[in-house]
């Protein structure tokens, strides 16, 4: 295991952003991602996981404490079984299933980060989540100071939400296991209206996996989506804020807003979460708000690509960041009385 003192962070985020931490350690093995966590649980020190970097937002004074960097590598595939180190990169593991003919998250296609984040997140894109072929979450428990395996029912999922998100003192990941389908060769039944049109099909409707995964690829590429280290409209967390859920009453309130500001001919999207909440668009919002793509004239604006991602456009710090966002979600609460919530996680900062 590596370990070295005062160690830039930046590098290790798709924001590009953030100070150092004051020990980072690389674990590339189970053992060391718990001897790495156990040893800074020993001393008394904040502990701070590192993935991808996909869904971190790290404050430019940095973190006092140890960064592990989770670089573990495994896969396993038998049969419709599907086993994931933590440090693996989710793409590629999505490609895998794909070209193994095997359905559940092909429409995860492109989705930056590691293995270990999507339960964490329960990840989500285009119809599917992974909530739904999660089977087991192996984890280190840092109260219990041992490795468990946690079943898909007492992960708590809710929309990118889990009990690890929750409690993320709790539990490391270390593995995550999924059951896929063998629908020969075909997709599960599209979920998302954008991509069955992409697509040509009706919803229901299964296609051949890499068609989906492909046009999933060009749809995320449209948007920004897509890792490219030559495109400041990708160093970004993807999308900064979470579609808001309303309670039936808070989302008649909302009507009554979008009616006086934007007038009685303009219905808002509107998804059931449940029998009591509604779910509606952030990226809507931001744009009724008056937030346009390429909003801003700093070094972190919105992307010119989709009004749901933040960017660093090469030279911001966090806190042109996070001043980009208190904008954005204070403009979007005076419109029309909802408040945004931020998708990535903030170290050492808040909005």
């Amino acid at each position: 295991m590596d370990v070295t003192e005062n160690s830039e962070l930046a590098a290790l985020t798709t924001f590009r952003l953030g100070g150092p931490a004051r020990r980072l350690a690389t674990a590339r093995t189970d053992e060391d991602v718990v001897a790495a966590v156990r040893g800074a649980d020993a001393r008394g020190e904040p502990v701070l996981l590192i993935g991808g970097g996909s869904n971190l937002v790290i404050a430019d004074e940095g973190f006092d404490g140890t960064a592990v960097r989770i670089a573990t590598r495994g896969v396993s595939l038998r049969g419709t079984v599907l086993e994931l180190a933590a440090g693996e990169v989710w793409s590629d593991a999505v490609a895998r299933t794909v070209g193994a003919g095997l359905a559940g998250i092909e429409c995860l296609a492109g989705i930056p980060g590691s293995a270990g984040a999507t339960p964490i997140q329960n990840v989500g894109a285009y119809g599917q989540e992974v909530s739904a072929t999660v089977t087991e979450v192996v984890a280190y428990d840092r109260r219990r100071g041992e490795v468990v395996t946690v079943p898909n029912a007492e992960c708590g999922f809710a929309y990118r939400h889990s009990r690890f998100k929750e409690d993320p003192a709790g539990h490391v990941v270390l593995r995550v296991r999924f059951e896929l389908e063998d629908a020969g060769g075909l997709s599960a039944p599209l979920k998302y209206p954008e991509t069955a049109r992409a697509l040509g099909v009706g919803a229901g409707d299964r296609v051949p996996l890499a068609r989906v995964r492909e046009t999933v690829l060009a749809l995320r590429a449209g948007k920004g989506m897509v890792l490219d280290p030559a495109d400041h409209d990708t160093w970004s967390a993807g999308s900064f804020f979470t579609n808001p859920v309303l309670s039936t009453a808070e989302h008649a309130e909302f009507l009554v807003r979008v009616k006086e500001r934007l007038g009685a001919e303009v219905i808002p999207p509107a998804y059931p979460a449940d029998a009591d909440h509604v779910k509606t668009s952030a990226a809507w919002l931001i744009d009724r708000a008056g937030f346009a793509k390429g909003y801003g004239s700093g070094p972190a604006r919105i992307s010119t690509k989709h009004t749901l991602a933040l960017t660093n456009r090469g030279a911001a710090t966090t806190a042109d960041l996070l001043a980009l966002a208190r904008e954005v979600r204070d403009g979007v609460h005076d419109a029309f009385g909802v408040t945004l919530v931020n998708e990535p996680v903030l170290v050492g900062t808040a909005l």
